[in-house]
C-alpha cells in the first residue's frame, strides 16, 4: 500500500469495521463493534495523505500524534504505533469506543471533505486492543520520585487521564473512588455493548502497574474531607475529578411516579449493580413487554434507549425536542439505534408524565419548532400553540442532563462553585479558589465527553506538577502519604 499515489488513496473507501447483525446484537450486553482485523486495519490507515500538517491532531483534545501512529499501522508496526498513542492517551482502547471522533479528530481530517475520513478511533481501538493482549504492556518513562504525593479524587477519565501524567512526572498518586467499582462514568455509565468493562479493568491495571494507587470505596467530602486530605493526610495536591453524576429532571407533573426513571439511575443499576441478569439484588422495573420512552438526545439518552431494548421492552421511542441535525449524540450510536429498532421522533418535548394509581401510563408531548439560536449556537426549540398529544408508556426514561453532586464541595465551603454546582477553575490550569486544589472534567464543566474529561485532567497535571516543583511554603514540610 505504501506505492499508491494520492489520487488512489483519494479515490479508498472508508473501510468498514465489522459488527453484530442488529436483529442479534439488540438481544445481548456483548459488544456491537468487532473491530479491524490487522489486514482491515491496514488497508484503513493506508487511505492517509501524510498531511504535511497534520490537522487530524489539531481536532484532538488530547494531542494524540494521529500521523505518526496511523502511519505506523499503514507500515504494520502496530505495538510502535500503540507507544505513540499512548504517550498522550492514557486509555486509548476506551476512546478508540467511546469518543465523538467525527466531531474532532476526524472532523478536522482533509478526507472529511469527501465525506470519507479515516476512521482513526477504529485504528486507535485496533492498536490499543493489540496492547492489551500483549503480555508485556509497553510503558511510558517515567521520571525520578519527585517525593511528591498528589490525592486524585474520582477515578472517572478526568481522573485517570491526572493520575497517568503525574504518575509518569515522578509523583506519588493516590486515586480515591467513592463506589465500590473504578472508573467512574466508564463503569456506570457507558453500557457493555458500547465499551466492555473487562477494557476499562485493563486500561485501569496499566496504570496500577506504574504505580497508581486506587482506594475504594471512600467518599471524599464525607471521610475524608479535601482540608482532610491536604493537611491531615498529608498530600502536597488535590484533584478534584468527580464528574457530574446527579440528573435533572424537566420539572413537569407526574415526575414520582412509579416508572419514570432518570438515565443515572437506570444505566447504574444496570452497568454497576447488573440489573440485567436473572438474579440481580437490585433490579431495573421489569420492562419485559413494556412500551418505553426515553427523553434525550445525548450519547446517555442512546446507551438508556438501546438497554432498554436489551431487556426485553415492546417498543423503544426517543423523544427528543429538537431535529436530528442539533442532536449531541454520535453518529454512530444513532445509527446503531436505528438499526436496532428504536423509534426516533424529533421536535417534541414532555408537558407532563401520566398516571394511573401511582403507576405511569403515558406521556403527554409538546410539538416544537425551532427558534433562533441559543448561547451555544443551536437552534432554540419554541413550542407549537395547541399541538398536544397523549403517547401511551409504561417506562420513562429522561436523559436531559447532569450536574455535579455537591457533597464535596458542601463539605469544601473555601471552593467556589457556579450557580450550576460546578467547581470553578482557571480552564488553563485547572486551579481553584483553594491553593494546591485542582479541578477538571465534568465537575467544573457540567456533563461533557470522556476525551474533554482526559484533556482537562492532563491541564490539570501539568500545572499541579509546575506547581510541586515550585515549593510552595504551604507544601514545603508536608509529608506523603501511604494510606487513608
Amino acid at each position: 500500500m505504501a506505492d499508491l499515489s494520492k489520487r488512489e488513496r483519494m479515490a479508498m473507501e472508508r473501510t468498514p469495521t465489522p459488527m453484530r447483525d442488529p436483529q442479534e446484537r439488540s438481544a445481548s450486553f456483548d459488544e456491537v463493534n468487532l473491530g479491524y482485523t490487522s489486514a482491515l486495519a491496514v488497508l484503513e490507515a493506508s487511505r492517509c495523505l501524510n498531511c504535511k500538517r497534520p490537522v487530524c491532531v489539531e481536532g484532538c483534545p488530547v494531542g494524540v500524534r494521529i500521523d505518526e501512529f496511523v502511519a505506523l499501522v499503514a507500515d504494520g508496526k502496530f505495538a510502535e504505533a500503540a507507544s505513540v498513542v499512548n504517550v498522550d492517551n492514557p486509555i486509548p482502547a476506551v476512546c478508540g469506543r467511546v469518543c465523538p471522533q467525527e466531531a474532532q479528530c476526524e472532523g478536522a481530517c482533509v478526507l472529511n471533505k469527501k465525506g470519507r475520513p479515516i476512521a482513526i478511533g477504529h485504528l486507535e481501538r485496533f492498536v490499543a486492543d493489540r496492547e492489551l493482549e500483549r503480555a508485556e504492556h509497553q510503558r511510558v518513562p517515567r521520571r525520578e520520585p519527585t517525593g511528591r504525593s498528589v490525592a486524585v479524587v474520582g477515578s472517572g477519565p478526568a481522573g485517570l487521564a491526572c493520575a497517568g501524567d503525574l504518575i509518569r512526572m515522578g509523583h506519588e498518586v493516590t486515586v480515591f473512588e467513592a463506589l465500590h467499582e473504578l472508573g467512574g462514568v466508564l463503569t456506570y455509565g457507558i453500557p457493555a455493548f458500547r465499551l466492555p468493562k473487562p477494557v476499562v479493568e485493563a486500561e485501569i491495571g496499566h496504570l496500577e502497574d506504574l504505580g497508581v494507587r486506587f482506594e475504594r470505596d471512600v467518599l471524599v467530602g464525607v471521610s475524608p474531607t479535601v482540608e482532610d486530605l491536604r493537611h491531615g493526610e498529608g498530600f502536597n495536591a488535590v484533584f478534584v475529578g468527580t464528574g457530574a453524576g446527579l440528573p435533572r429532571f424537566p420539572g413537569i407533573e407526574g415526575e414520582g411516579l412509579i416508572g419514570v426513571y432518570s438515565a443515572n439511575e437506570f444505566l447504574t443499576r444496570i452497568n454497576l449493580m447488573h440489573a440485567n441478569e436473572p438474579e440481580a439484588r437490585t433490579p431495573v422495573y421489569d420492562l419485559d413487554g413494556r412500551s418505553v420512552v426515553v427523553i434525550g438526545g445525548g450519547n446517555t439518552a442512546l446507551d438508556a434507549a438501546r438497554a432498554a431494548l436489551r431487556l426485553g421492552s415492546a417498543g423503544v421511542t426517543l423523544l427528543y425536542r429538537r431535529s436530528r441535525a442539533e442532536m449531541p449524540a454520535r453518529t454512530e450510536e444513532v445509527v446503531h439505534a436505528h438499526e436496532e429498532g428504536v423509534n426516533f421522533r424529533y421536535l417534541v418535548a414532555p408537558l407532563r408524565f401520566n398516571g394511573n394509581d401511582g403507576w405511569l401510563d403515558g406521556v403527554t408531548i409538546q410539538q416544537m419548532a425551532l427558534g433562533p439560536p441559543d448561547d451555544q449556537g443551536r437552534a432554540r426549540p419554541v413550542p407549537v400553540e395547541g399541538a398536544t398529544e397523549d403517547v401511551a408508556c409504561e417506562v420513562a426514561i429522561v436523559a436531559i442532563g447532569n450536574r455535579p453532586n455537591p457533597i464535596l464541595t458542601k463539605a469544601t465551603p473555601d471552593i467556589d462553585t457556579s450557580s450550576w454546582g460546578t467547581i470553578e477553575i482557571d480552564a488553563a490550569s485547572g486551579s481553584t479558589s483553594i491553593p494546591g486544589v485542582f479541578a477538571g472534567g465534568d465537575v467544573a464543566t457540567g456533563g461533557a465527553t470522556v476525551i474533554l474529561a482526559l484533556a482537562a485532567g492532563r491541564r490539570a497535571a501539568a500545572s499541579i506538577d509546575e506547581w510541586l516543583q515550585q515549593g510552595s511554603p504551604e507544601t514545603a514540610d508536608i509529608g506523603h502519604c501511604t494510606s487513608v
